[in-house]
């Protein structure tokens, strides 16, 4: 069970919008970067989908900086910080141990994680900025020590990042499957984006736009990941943020074209900006595939905010949105334009109460509407 738990921790690492910025103090933490902002035809290969539905969020904007995230629980160390490089709060872990969500959760079938990170060497070893990513399904999710070295009921998977990504997969019996990509390295100080694509018994990892593991039957078959652990060696320090978890698979054809209404939440943006994420590829892409095979089909796009600030920026803010993606489904995937229309309805059409991260991510969407 410990072993599961050290999976989870490491998938959580892995797993993992609409950030809200904040103003440089005296608790912000250098970041040292020589990044170069990716554009979406790099991500030309990037096939990852998120799930249809946010069942878990978190930006951390809603903890003080300097204090420990009320949503996560440990046996090491950790505090909220900004950076003096990228926007918003994000959740530095410090130290050796273990961090995961306080409650656990009952995962489904099929779901997806991302979050945002930044590796960045602990205090105790300037040489090392690597951590892992447990995923398996825990008795106790708050025993932050079960079952060792190979946490869980029925098996899981620890992954590694940082110098190189690593996985070992294992059930009751022992390891079961391993490998390592030595050149799927992480910068120290430069952001980047973990995302994960489980459909039942298989694991999909992506470093940024690269595919780094594709396991077909890494998960045994009717297991359900409860546990989602990051685990720290005292060589690694860390930095999440737009930690998501979301269930189920996209039905895009049938909502658009059958239902008429497709909602998505796999389209990005930097906070309080209008050009869309390169990790948005793997959305447009699926959505432009069906519209490019009904060609007489129109489509109006409409962008949705959350209530953080102003109505009337927000508003402005979402038909902005809206037009962008419908310049990136033009000019990255041939859709004709004049097929396209667009709007924004701000923060005025919510599906949720403005009251938790989760509810603001899930009130921050697009929407395809066909006419």
């Amino acid at each position: 069970m410990m072993a599961i738990k050290s999976i989870l921790a490491v998938s959580l690492c892995l797993f993992c919008v609409g950030l809200n910025a904040q103003n440089e103090t005296e608790d912000t933490t250098a970041v040292q970067s020589t990044s170069v902002k990716a554009s979406l035809q790099s991500y030309s290969k990037f096939d990852f989908i998120p799930g249809a539905k946010v069942i878990f969020y978190n930006d951390f904007n809603e903890t003080a900086v300097g204090d420990f995230p009320p949503a996560w629980n440990t046996n090491t160390s950790g505090e909220v910080v900004t950076t003096n490089l990228y926007p918003g709060n994000w959740f530095k872990m410090i130290g050796e141990g273990s961090i995961a969500l306080d409650e656990g959760m009952k995962l489904p079938d099929n779901y997806t994680i991302e979050f945002d990170v930044i590796p960045q060497p602990s205090a105790a070893n300037d040489n090392g900025f690597d951590f892992g990513l447990y995923l398996y399904s825990a008795e106790n999710p708050k025993d932050l020590n079960e079952g060792g070295a190979v946490p869980g009921l029925k098996g899981g998977i620890k992954m590694t990042f940082g110098y190189r990504s690593a996985y070992d997969a294992y059930d009751e019996t022992g390891y079961t499957i391993s490998g390592i990509k030595e050149d799927a390295v992480m910068e120290p100080g430069k952001k980047c984006r973990l995302s994960f694509w489980i459909q039942k018994t298989r694991l999909r990892v992506y470093l940024d736009e690269r595919k780094v593991f594709d396991l077909p039957k890494v998960f045994k078959t009717g297991m359900q990941c409860n546990m989602l652990r990051f685990e720290l060696w005292n060589s690694g320090a860390p930095m999440i943020t737009n930690f998501r978890i979301a269930a189920g698979l996209p039905d895009t054809r049938n909502k658009l074209m059958t239902e008429g209404k497709l909602v998505t939440y796999g389209i990005y943006f930097d906070v309080n900006k209008d050009v869309v994420k390169p990790e948005s590829y793997g959305t447009l892409k699926d959505i432009a595939a069906v519209l490019n095979e009904v060609p007489d089909v129109k489509v109006k796009i409409i962008g949705h905010t959350d209530s953080d600030g102003d109505d009337a920026k927000n508003l402005d803010l979402s038909k902005r949105r809206a037009a962008s993606v419908k310049a990136e489904l033009a000019k990255s995937f041939g859709v004709n334009a004049g097929r396209l229309q667009t709007d924004g309805l701000g923060e005025t059409k919510p599906v949720a109460p403005n009251d938790t991260p989760v509810n603001k991510a899930l009130n921050r969407r697009v929407e395809f509407i066909k006419q």
